[in-house]
């Protein structure tokens, strides 16, 4: 069984990517033009309109959110790890793409970039590291 801190965590970590998620399947070229939509161009300076890639990252964070909301569901430790795992390979090269291309975004949008992208490493991380609660068997006598 998975501990309440596992919970919230992947819940938590789904919820952000709903919109992520949906924001490029509804309108790709406004999330290429605005996202993250206060500090905006983080997409749009990274190189031209792509419709299918946005589409594919938009369908992707979806998926991963109904992964993470869907084993804090289930509840079992296993199953969160497998998310936190499903996560890590998502987010890793993801971050380490953003390492080498921040030169060309102002020193705010970088430390953001650098620090939003480092929290989806962080948080599966951290998902994995949480031990699982002992379920307790009754003694028969």
């Amino acid at each position: 069984m998975q501990r309440t801190t596992t919970r919230i965590l992947l819940v938590l970590f789904g919820l952000v990517e709903v919109p992520i998620g949906l924001w490029p399947l509804i309108t790709p070229t406004g999330f290429y033009q605005d996202f993250p939509g206060v500090r905006t161009g983080w997409v749009s300076m990274d190189g031209p309109f792509n419709e299918h890639l946005l589409r594919d990252f938009g369908g992707l964070n979806l998926a991963l959110a109904a992964m993470l909301i869907g084993a804090a569901v289930i509840g079992t430790t296993a199953v969160a790890r497998l998310a936190s795992v499903a996560a890590l390979l998502y987010s890793v090269p993801h971050f380490a793409y953003h390492l080498g291309h921040v030169s060309h975004f102002e020193t705010i949008d970088q430390v953001l970039i650098i620090a939003l992208t480092g929290l989806t490493v962080l948080v599966p991380l951290v998902l994995l590291a949480i031990p699982g609660r002992r379920v307790s068997t009754p003694v028969t006598p």
